[in-house]
């Protein structure tokens, strides 16, 4: 999801379905974070949205290892609206070659462990698939358990959420989550590096676009600015990628629903959903290395299939968990994620009642930024004789929500004939961005100008474009659809 918008008072930094039964097996240990699992898993069902029947789906999923992660559960939180999937994410390096350990950063011993957690909510209608990230160092409080690996009787204690997959694998990982949510949830699917990598080959490759550079040595991910088409293992370096920049866990996240949205995109309009040739190659490959429900079989995914035939990318919608404290110290633990209470607790409703996260509409394409117009604070002033320009330039700007001051003023000069971008050097990412939303604008640096930018609006202004920034801030969730994040 995307962070909470930052003040830019400091410088830039250079199912209706069935209700199935559930699965299980525990994991640990805290390196080799990557994520992404979820686009195996979810992929399964956007396949199937072709509707191709019983026959062709039939003994697909003979080979996903059956667990149980609802066995003896009691007190859950009452069934909802729509279909809801726990996605984790684990390891499983011991099934990748050692040359390509290698080759992706991916060496040491495998962890057994799940550093990625989502909730996919598919509506009642099977017309949206909501995807809620939730931070692998979230603040928990761990319900009363029997340790399966050491035996010991625990009572509730405060933990990482993701400590309980350590603790009591997939089942006590399910209580975790429908204690802190209130959501129910109906299947359970767990997915490795193996099926990610070799999907995403399958279907001959992922694209992805930056407007930035990303390099991390950790994962060996090097891309440059611009639109790049990744291959399994390349994807996979992508989507665990966390030191790119000082977002971390949270810009981790937000690449991997990016790249999720993506690879929607591929499936959905590329034929593959509609060749079941390719479709049974794709989907074999998916689910050659998942863990799932016993609940979540043939008759499920056809059961999907033939409801979401018309799935795209704008059908399907993609947040993190609203944060309030990004580093909340716990005693004996460190330095936790703390979600905001009133803003996680109306989007778990949202999910509850099946209501959509994000606003689903028809959108001017808009270009993609470094920043988000959110964080930028700007003074417009008015550098020609034409009167009320000025406000006009403002309410634009605003209406693209950039932070204007709302009051507009005239300029010292009136014969401005070029629109300028007055900035200080300390913002010039913010000034790039804002530069990109007035056509033809010119940036000049003034040293000393602060944190608000200034638009200084010329003969030459003809309107705003509409621009937004790969990790936007979108409205009280910070949802964005799939068709605004994958590559235009």
């Amino acid at each position: 999801m995307p962070t909470p918008p930052r003040s830019p008072a400091r410088p830039n930094r250079p199912s209706r379905p069935p209700q199935g039964r559930r699965p299980v097996e525990p994991l640990r240990r805290k390196k080799a974070r990557w994520g992404m699992r979820l686009a195996t898993a979810l992929s399964v069902t956007v396949l199937a949205a072709a509707g191709l029947g019983h026959a062709l789906v039939l003994g697909l999923d003979t080979g996903i290892d059956r667990i149980d992660p609802f066995k003896d559960m009691k007190n859950r939180p009452a069934a909802g609206h729509g279909m809801n999937v726990l996605l984790v994410g684990t390891d499983g390096r011991d099934k990748i070659t050692a040359e390509e350990r290698q080759k992706y950063r991916l060496g040491g011993a495998p962890c057994h462990c799940t550093d990625t957690i989502m909730i996919v909510h598919i509506s009642a209608d099977h017309e949206r698939a909501s995807v809620v990230s939730l931070p692998r160092d979230s603040y928990a409080m761990m319900p009363p358990h029997t340790d399966e690996n050491s035996g010991e009787q625990h009572h509730a204690h405060p933990v990482k959420i993701n400590a309980a997959y350590a603790e009591g694998g997939p089942q006590l990982t399910v209580r975790t989550v429908e204690n802190m949510t209130h959501v129910k949830i109906d299947h359970y699917l767990e997915v490795d590096f193996t099926s990610f990598m070799k999907t995403v080959d399958v279907l001959g490759g992922v694209q992805v676009c930056t407007v930035r550079p990303l390099k991390d040595s950790y994962t060996g991910l090097d891309l440059g600015v611009g639109t790049h088409q990744l291959n399994g293992g390349q994807a996979l370096q992508y989507v665990r990628a966390r030191h790119t920049d000082g977002a971390g866990d949270l810009g981790r996240m937000q690449r991997q629903q990016r790249f999720l949205a993506s690879l929607i995109s591929k499936t959905t309009s590329t034929g593959v959903l509609l060749n079941p040739v390719r479709f049974r190659e794709v989907a074999r490959t998916l689910l050659g290395s998942v863990r799932a429900d016993e609940g979540f079989g043939t008759d499920e995914m056809v059961g999907l299939a033939r409801a979401m035939r018309s799935f795209t990318p704008s059908s399907s919608e993609f947040t993190t968990v609203p944060i309030g404290n990004i580093d909340f110290p716990v005693p004996n633990i460190g330095s936790t994620v703390k979600w905001d209470p009133v803003k996680s607790g109306k989007l778990f409703a949202a999910l509850r009642e099946d209501k959509p996260l994000a606003v689903h509409k028809n959108r001017r394409k808009a270009v993609v930024v470094d920043v988000s117009p959110e964080q930028i604070r700007v003074q417009v002033e008015n550098a020609t004789t034409t009167a009320g320009l000025g406000r006009k330039a403002d309410a634009a700007l605003a209406a693209t929500r950039f932070q204007t001051t709302g009051a507009p003023v005239d300029a010292a000069d009136r014969s401005g004939k070029q629109t300028v971008v007055l900035f200080d050097p300390r913002w010039d990412r913010s000034a790039k961005s804002l530069a990109a939303a007035v056509p033809g604008a010119r940036l000049q640096a003034v040293p000393g100008q602060g944190a608000v930018m200034k638009v200084r609006v010329g003969a030459d202004y003809a309107g705003v474009r509409k621009v937004r920034a790969e990790d936007a801030y979108q409205g009280e969730y910070g949802a964005v659809t799939g068709d605004e994040v994958a590559c235009s």
